[in-house]
């Protein structure tokens, strides 16, 4: 397998743990997203969205954090990213659905360069922007998993999973703009529950190095 990816990327970092989760070995694929390589006419080719990760494995070639998790769950279910139950599974992603989807898409660098270039926003302006946007679906996080008997050290029970994969990188992005986290107790009880596990820790933007 080799992965595209950038080492700040949230996407990205979601399935650095989800390989590091699954004890899968991969080669990198570095797109620097400040420098441009996303344009290059040879990724381009293979992801004419021009973003990242991709990943290569055996032939295929797989964008979205979230299909590359869920093929990687199914093409290697041990450890289980999603419980086994119906109702169970809906709900997991159903919390990683709205970080991805709902949270991620606002606050990605593609964006806060196009409210900086095209509309006029500040720097500080672009930050006041994802701290809203973020805080907005932090609260709605905080209240479903503080409120929720399926909880445990983590989103779901005491075993990581794919909620818990999307919710850190996106820790790492409301730290990143400066959002006061203090109102979300529960979310940062999950996230060291997480860190303490290498998984999360090693792969951290701030820790990850790519292999030699």
């Amino acid at each position: 397998m080799k992965l595209h990816q950038h080492i700040r990327s949230s996407a990205s970092y979601r399935v650095r743990i989800a390989l590091a989760l699954k004890g899968l070995p991969y080669e990198n694929g570095i797109v620097d997203l400040l420098k441009g390589d996303q344009f290059a006419p040879a990724y381009a080719a293979l992801n004419p969205a021009r973003l990242v990760p991709l990943l290569e494995d055996e032939g295929t070639c797989l964008t979205q954090s979230l299909a590359i998790i869920e093929y990687l769950e199914e093409s290697h279910p041990q450890p289980p990213l999603l419980p086994a139950g119906a109702a169970d599974r809906a709900w997991v992603r159903q919390l990683a659905l709205s970080i991805a989807c709902d949270i991620h898409p606002l606050n990605n660098l593609r964006v806060l360069r196009r409210l900086k270039d095209s509309a006029g926003f500040s720097e500080e302006d672009t930050q006041a922007w994802a701290r809203h946007w973020i805080g907005e679906g932090f609260g709605a996080l905080e209240a479903t998993l503080a409120s929720s008997a399926r909880r445990g050290a983590f989103c779901f029970g005491d075993l990581p999973g794919l909620a818990d994969i999307c919710l850190v990188p996106q820790m790492v992005n409301a730290r990143r703009v400066g959002l006061e986290l203090s109102a979300y107790p529960t979310l940062l009880a999950i996230e060291r529950s997480c860190m303490a596990l290498p998984a999360f820790s090693a792969t951290h933007p701030s820790q990850w190095q790519p292999a030699a």
